[in-house]
C-alpha cells in the first residue's frame, strides 16, 4: 500500500513539473516580444471578438500576433485569431 502511495506522489510530482513550463512568458522587459500597442488597424479588424487586442504583440520567433489572456490563476499569451479560428501572422519572407 505504501509503495502504491509513493508511486502516485511521484507521478503527480512529475506531471506538475512537466506542465509548469507550458505557459508562454515574455523573456524580458526589453525584449521585442514585450512591445504592446504596435498592432496595425488591419490586424485589429481581423481579430475575433473576446480577445484583448490592447495587449497584442508580434512575436518575432514565429511571426504571429499574441495577446495576454488573464485567467483566474495566471496571465498567459495566446495566439490572436480570426473569427474563423486561424492565427493572425505576418507573411514570411522567402
Amino acid at each position: 500500500m505504501r509503495v502504491l502511495m509513493l508511486k502516485q506522489k511521484i507521478i503527480v510530482a512529475v506531471a506538475l513539473s512537466l506542465t509548469a513550463g507550458c505557459a508562454i512568458q515574455p523573456t524580458g522587459p526589453g525584449d521585442s516580444a514585450d512591445r504592446r500597442g504596435n498592432v496595425p488597424e488591419a490586424v485589429i479588424a481581423m481579430a475575433a471578438p473576446n480577445q484583448d487586442v490592447s495587449t497584442a504583440r508580434l512575436v518575432p520567433e514565429d511571426g504571429c500576433y499574441w495577446y495576454e489572456h488573464s485567467g483566474p490563476v495566471e496571465t498567459t499569451l495566446l495566439p490572436l485569431r480570426t473569427a474563423n479560428g486561424n492565427p493572425i501572422c505576418v507573411a514570411r519572407e522567402v
